[in-house]
């Protein structure tokens, strides 16, 4: 298999390593129609109409002819079971919203929306009865580009990338929300919260910042708030997508990456744009395209390797990095900013992530004119959100708390796969 496919073993029992996106629309979701929507994407999309099944020394996904499940509840099922019809992704609705959910090894937030936003327009089209414009949407009929589903970077020469000037050392010992949130008799929770759009960006440009460097940085803060007296460094995770940074914002793979910002206690004390400026800077440093093509380079020598492992060895190795914890707080914001004529059907929009390689997962969303936040987290403590609060009230940005809800995304068990234990 070539570097840039999927790799399906990339999720654990304990780290399904699943995500989603879910939106409240403006009335009543009709399943008949979402099913139809649903099973009409099929040809434009097949990369998400998969099954997991072992090919020569790999776990592929290969086409399910199966329907894709279509919920009228929340509560989660487990994706590639008899539940699921053995595919990698399962929609759910209740009252006024919808989601879809996917294996994560699959796709990333930046590789999804496309498809959710055509979703959204084949459903409202029929449920509202409107013609809507069609550009900007990947639509039934229309060709499929080789940029979307071949390789993410023809033409680069990925062997020849040198290592680059800056690579930043990892922090190891950094603040572990987890060992001190543990509170008792509440299951961990998604918080789901809307900003103004407004001003988020006053306060960026005032700040030197960006929405996912603000936001780390009001994150970060929110620790010391709870614990000012620890001396461990906060590190904030930020999601970059290298497809992007080299130019392709077609392809579905997963190719995001990570950037780490550091917040030591000696600067703890610092105001927020100094915070912002030097975590920007951090940012910067580790996103050059020095560092993509670098990074290329590893997971192709690393797909190299792994291709002749056996099956099982693969998927052991695997295991041991997926889900390990890398930071204290992470932030994920993908470029989602308008659905074009469907904005006004939609109330809120939100990306659905899994928590567990940090201990708050914070993913972001933008449309009409505010910032939705999913906070996502590993213990059951609600005094750290509170403090992130307090941190939105001392910037005076304003907010929202939109709903509370149990954590219930889908799970990953791979059933009717033979021959390797996952």
């Amino acid at each position: 298999m070539a570097y840039y496919d999927v790799m399906l073993y990339m999720s654990t029992e304990e780290y399904p390593n699943t995500m989603g996106i879910t939106a409240t629309l403006t009335e009543r979701v009709d399943g008949d129609i979402l099913r139809e929507t649903v099973e009409e994407l099929r040809e434009r999309f097949p990369y998400y109409y998969v099954r997991a099944a072992v090919e020569g020394n790999d776990l592929a996904p290969v086409p399910n002819p199966l329907p894709v499940t279509v919920r009228n509840t929340w509560e989660p099922i487990m994706l590639h079971s008899a539940e699921a019809n053995y595919h990698l992704m399962a929609f759910k609705y209740e009252g006024d919203r919808l989601a879809v959910e996917i294996s994560h090894a699959v796709t990333d937030g930046a590789g999804l929306l496309p498809y959710f936003r055509s979703i959204l327009y084949l459903y409202l089209s029929r449920k509202t009865g409107k013609t809507f414009d069609p550009a900007g949407f990947r639509l039934p009929g229309s060709s499929i580009p080789e940029t979307e589903i071949g390789d993410p970077f023809p033409g680069i020469d990925v062997d020849s990338a040198e290592a680059p000037l800056y690579q930043k050392p990892p922090v190891t010992d950094y603040y572990r929300l987890s060992e001190t949130q543990s509170g008792e008799g509440m299951t961990p929770q998604i918080l789901y919260v809307r900003l103004p759009e407004e001003e988020v960006m006053r306060h960026c440009r005032e700040n030197d910042g960006s929405p996912n460097v603000l936001l780390a940085v009001l994150l970060a803060r929110a620790v010391r708030r709870i614990d000012p007296e620890s001396e461990k460094t906060v590190v904030a995770l930020v999601a970059i997508d290298h497809k992007a940074l080299l130019g392709n914002r077609e392809n579905y793979r997963q190719f995001a990456n990570t950037a780490y910002i550091d917040f030591p206690r000696a600067r703890a004390d610092e105001d927020i744009l100094k915070m912002c400026t030097a975590g920007r800077g951090q940012i910067m440093l580790q996103a050059q395209p020095e560092n993509t093509l670098f990074y290329l380079k590893m997971r192709k020598a690393g797909a190299e390797r792994m291709s002749q492992a056996p099956l099982q060895m693969k998927v052991d190795r695997l295991k041991q990095a997926v889900g390990a914890p890398r930071a204290t707080v992470g932030v994920s914001y993908a470029n989602s900013r308008s659905f074009g004529p469907l904005d006004p059907y939609i109330r809120e929009l939100y990306i659905l992530g899994e928590p567990g390689v940090t201990d708050i997962l914070c993913e972001v969303a933008c449309i009409n004119h505010h910032f939705f936040l999913a906070l996502s987290r590993t213990f059951t403590s609600e005094a750290y959100c509170q403090a992130f609060f307090d941190e939105l009230n001392a910037a005076g940005i304003p907010y929202e708390i939109m709903r509370k809800e149990p954590y219930r995304l889908c799970g990953v068990r791979y059933d009717g796969v033979e021959g390797v234990n996952l």
